[in-house]
């Protein structure tokens, strides 16, 4: 019994460190294969512009596998830190209209992004922690006893680069379910205001101007909002 328990854990060690070594092969794998193939160029504004009616064409003759092939690229664009969140958000408004593109994003986001989270954490969460020293438990206390306020809090605020809030995560103790129950809800608010803007694709020239500052603003006291209950909270736990 103690041989096979033995022989048993050996396994499961030698496919962890297999794991460990290809999650981060296929991952740089991917992104490199996304490049050398001309992916930015595909997910370009100019060119969704220029092709928006055989894009438009196909959906109308194709509307399931349309959504299909929305959903899987956007989760997968999301999972390998793709800069093209918000021209793909602008497509799907475009194709599907705001709401059902707003679905596409969330679901497909909120996907992509766990994925990511997860393999962070598997990879390298606790291992960074650790080399951070007090100042790394300190981090994982606050943010695991109020993790969903403060990830939506990174989520709505406009000032933090996606990719970042995704992985910052994975050095935490954060529940998986809070994970994905705040990046859900986080991301709802600015993904309407882009894939509402889809629907004026032809007269977009940049996303860069897409959030008008009275937007920012809003997603910025959205954030301000997230973050009241764990004021309230630090405030009560002093008095007490």
């Amino acid at each position: 019994m103690t041989e096979a328990r033995a022989g048993g854990g050996t396994k499961e060690s030698v496919l962890r460190r297999w794991a460990r070594l290809a999650i981060p092969v296929v991952f740089v794998a991917a992104v490199a294969a996304f490049f050398a193939l001309g992916g930015e160029h595909y997910l370009a504004l100019d060119t969704i512009k220029q092709n928006r009616d055989a894009l438009l064409a196909f959906t109308s003759a194709h509307y399931g596998l349309a959504l299909a092939l929305a959903f899987a690229i956007y989760a997968t664009a999301t999972a390998l830190s793709l800069p093209s969140g918000t021209v793909l958000s602008l497509t799907f408004g475009f194709l599907f209209g705001r709401w059902v593109a707003t679905g596409i994003v969330v679901t497909a986001g909120t996907l992509g992004a766990t994925m990511l989270f997860l393999a962070a954490r598997y990879l390298f969460g606790a291992a960074v922690r650790r080399r951070l020293g007090p100042l790394g438990e300190r981090i994982n206390e606050g943010f695991t006893e109020s993790g969903f306020y403060w990830l939506l809090f990174l989520r709505v605020m406009p000032l933090f680069p996606y990719f970042l809030v995704n992985l910052a995560p994975a050095l935490t103790d954060i529940r998986v379910r809070t994970y994905v129950a705040a990046t859900f809800v986080g991301i709802l608010p600015s993904t309407l205001i882009v894939t509402n803007l889809g629907q004026t694709l032809g007269s977009i020239e940049s996303t860069r101007a897409l959030l008008t500052p009275e937007a920012l603003l809003a997603l910025s006291l959205l954030g301000v909002l997230a973050l009241l209950p764990v004021l309230l909270h630090y405030v009560r736990s002093k008095r007490v």
